[in-house]
């Protein structure tokens, strides 16, 4: 398995953000290296350079973008909480980096995890079993404390939480219509508080026993 490289120079940040953006509008595969390089203000030699391909720039931006959540997620499951305020924080930590880094979840979730890319990110199959493990983790605690169900279907919770997050976010002019959000605030605010509280309680349903 590929490991998340964290050191970035000033210049491979500043072309991965053009490349992120790139890939966000037009998909990885509509996206060549030379409008990279154009888009960035730099030989196309320099991209080689840095990355060597186009896979392994895709490979260093899933790494430059989803570190943070890696770290984040790894030190709340240590921490000495309750397993229902650390499922809870875990969402929390979802979403608000989504919606923070839009551009590299559009990518990774739509094109590459939708399956529209024979490109194979080892990284992000790392990233996510990694997430996942530390999810199960917190899942099994809360079991072994009689807090959470043992019936629970642990392989769907992520996708329960990013069904709804991607589904508001995807539908986003429907909503701001639908809800009167009539600044791009009002419908952060509206994810960053609804929507995360809503995504909390279905799955706290989902784990606690009925009363």
């Amino acid at each position: 398995m590929m490991s998340l490289n964290t050191d970035f120079n000033e210049k491979q940040i500043e072309i991965l953000l053009v490349a992120e953006s790139l890939f966000a509008d037009n998909g990885f595969e509509g996206t060549s290296i030379r409008t990279i390089a154009k888009n960035a203000k730099i030989n196309i030699a320099m991209v080689s350079y840095y990355f060597g391909s186009k896979e392994k720039l895709l490979q260093a931006l899933a790494s430059y973008r989803l570190k943070d959540l890696r770290f984040e997620i790894e030190n709340l499951v240590t921490e000495k909480l309750d397993p229902r305020e650390k499922m809870k924080r875990l969402i929390s930590l979802y979403i608000n980096r989504f919606n923070c880094n839009k551009g590299i979840y559009r990518i990774l979730h739509f094109e590459l995890a939708g399956g529209k890319s024979n490109i194979k990110l080892e990284i992000l199959d790392d990233i996510r079993l990694k997430n996942f493990n530390a999810l199960k983790r917190i899942i099994e605690e809360g079991q072994a404390q009689l807090v959470f169900k043992k019936d629970v279907t642990i392989e769907l919770i992520t996708p329960t939480i990013l069904g709804t997050f991607f589904h508001v976010y995807m539908n986003k002019i429907y909503f701001q219509n639908l809800l009167q959000l009539e600044k791009e605030s009002d419908f952060e605010y509206y994810i960053e508080n609804t929507v995360t509280a809503h995504i909390q309680q279905t799955i706290k349903g989902l784990l606690i026993y009925e009363n």
